[in-house]
C-alpha cells in the first residue's frame, strides 16, 4: 500500500503526518508526503519522498511586530482562492500510484476531491476535538469572527460555521471540481471532514465528548518517535544546576517580548531558563550564565528534565509536555490553542495564561502556580495515562482497509 499524507500547515500539522509515515513504514507500507517546502529536507532525510506544496511558511512566524488591519472578507476569499488553486494543481500528481489519501490540518480543502476523482480512499484527520462538529462544544473561530459568547447554542454556531466555510471556499472548491468532471458539493466543510473523520488526539488530554457516538474515530495522538541525543551544550547546562524553565513557541508568531518576560519571570523565582528559538527566533536578549538559547532539539528527551514548559498550546507541544510529566504554562494565541490551555488547567497539570499579552509579572505568577510540588505530582500521574501509540493505531487501520477503498470504520 502507498499512502499520500497531505497538509498545508505548519510544523504542528506536518509532524503528526511524519509520525504516521514512520508507523506505516514499520508495517511494511509506503508513504509519500505533500507538505510545505519548509519541511522537505527534514522529511527526505528520513527517507520519504516529498512533493512540496505552496510557499515557504517560516517567514509568517517572525517575532517582529506588524501593525496591520486584519484581512477583509474579500481579501480572505482571494487568499483562499489561491491556496485552493495550489492544492488542486499539486495534489493530483502527488497522489499518483497511491491507494489512500490522508489529509490533515484546517485548510486541506482539495484532497478529498482529488481522491474522489482518482478513485482513492480518503481520510480526514483532526488534531483537536473542538475543530470537529459536536453539540457538546462550539466551533473554533477560523474565519476572523469573534469567539462564541455563549448566547447561541452550539448547533446554531456549527450551522453558522458551515455557512462561513461555504462562503469562503465553496465557490473555489466547486469550480475546481467542475473542471475535474465532479459534481458540486453543497457543504464544503462536510465534504472536507467527511461523515467519519479521525481524531489524532490523546483521549486523556483531548477526549472526544461523545466516545460512544459513531461519527468520529479517535486514534490517539500521532507522536513522532525521536531518539536523537541532546546537544552537548544543552546536556551540560542541564547538568550544571536545578531543572530550568523552558520556553518556546514552535512555528508560530510569538507575542512580542515573551522571551524577555519569561527570563525575568524565571529569575524572579530563582530558576534558570532555556529559550527555544523556534521560527520566531526567540532570544533571551542577554548572555547570562543562567540562560541558554537553543535551536530545534528532541523535546521528548528535554521536557522530562525541565521544571516547567512555557509554550503556545499547540497540540504537539502540549502532548509532548504531558508525556514528560512536565508542568505547563500555556500562552494561547490562536485556533485550537485556547482549548489545550483549558485542558491543561482542567487536568491540573499546569495553567492557562490570561488573554492579555504576557509580562514578567504575569508569567511570574503563572510559573509560581505550576512550580508547586502538587502540580508536578499531578503532571507525572497524568503522564502515565497519556499514550504515544496513536500513529501506529492509525497505520494499522489504514493497512486493514480494503484495497483502494475507504479505511474501515
Amino acid at each position: 500500500m502507498r499512502v499520500l499524507l497531505s497538509t498545508i500547515g505548519t510544523r504542528g500539522d506536518v509532524q503528526p503526518m511524519v509520525a504516521l509515515a514512520l508507523a506505516l513504514r514499520d508495517l511494511g507500507q509506503e508513504a509519500r508526503l505533500c507538505v510545505p517546502p519548509d519541511f522537505r529536507e527534514w522529511i527526505e532525510g528520513l527517507g520519504f519522498p516529498v512533493v512540496p506544496i505552496g510557499p515557504e511558511l517560516r517567514q509568517t512566524a517572525s517575532a517582529a511586530p506588524r501593525v496591520q488591519a486584519p484581512p477583509t472578507p474579500e481579501q480572505r476569499r482571494r487568499m483562499l482562492d489561491g491556496t485552493v488553486a495550489v492544492q488542486f494543481a499539486t495534489i493530483p500528481a502527488a497522489a499518483e500510484d497511491c491507494d489512500v489519501v490522508v489529509a490533515g490540518g484546517a485548510l486541506s480543502i482539495a484532497a478529498h476531491s482529488v481522491a474522489e476523482r482518482m478513485g482513492l480512499g480518503y481520510v480526514y484527520a483532526s488534531y483537536c476535538p473542538v475543530t470537529l462538529p459536536s453539540p457538546h462544544h462550539a466551533p473554533v473561530p477560523v474565519w476572523g469572527q469573534a469567539p462564541p459568547d455563549g448566547t447561541a447554542g452550539n448547533a446554531a454556531l456549527w450551522d453558522e460555521d458551515a455557512r462561513r466555510w461555504n462562503d469562503n471556499v465553496g465557490a473555489a472548491l466547486n469550480s475546481h471540481r467542475a473542471s475535474m468532471g465532479l459534481a458540486p458539493v453543497a457543504d464544503a466543510r462536510r465534504h472536507m471532514f467527511t461523515d467519519r473523520p479521525w481524531l489524532a488526539a490523546d483521549p486523556a488530554l483531548g477526549p472526544w465528548p461523545d466516545p460512544a457516538g459513531p461519527e468520529v474515530v479517535q486514534t490517539g495522538a500521532w507522536v513522532l518517535p525521536d531518539r536523537r541525543p541532546l546537544p552537548p551544550e544543552l546536556e551540560k547546562f542541564l547538568d550544571d544546576g536545578e531543572p530550568p524553565v523552558c520556553v518556546g513557541f514552535g512555528s508560530i508568531r510569538a507575542p512580542q517580548g515573551v522571551a524577555r518576560a519569561a527570563v525575568d519571570a524565571a529569575r524572579a523565582l530563582g530558576r534558570r531558563v532555556i529559550v527555544m528559538r523556534g521560527w520566531a527566533g526567540l532570544s533571551p536578549e542577554d548572555d547570562g550564565p543562567d540562560c541558554l538559547s537553543i535551536g530545534e532539539v528532541n523535546q521528548r528527551a528535554l521536557f522530562p528534565r525541565v521544571a516547567a514548559v512555557v509554550h503556545h498550546g499547540g497540540a504537539g507541544t502540549t502532548t509532548t509536555a504531558a508525556l514528560a510529566g512536565a508542568p505547563q504554562v500555556v500562552v494561547p494565541q490562536q485556533y485550537d490553542q485556547h482549548y489545550w490551555a483549558r485542558r491543561v488547567g482542567d487536568l491540573g497539570i499546569g495553567t492557562a495564561h490570561p488573554p492579555a499579552a504576557p509580562t514578567a509579572g504575569s508569567l511570574t505568577a503563572a510559573l509560581g502556580e505550576v512550580l508547586r510540588p502538587g502540580v508536578r505530582d499531578r503532571a507525572e500521574a497524568v503522564a502515565g495515562e497519556v499514550r504515544d501509540d496513536g500513529a501506529m493505531v492509525a497505520a494499522r487501520r489504514l493497512v486493514d482497509a480494503p484495497a483502494g477503498g475507504a479505511p474501515p470504520r
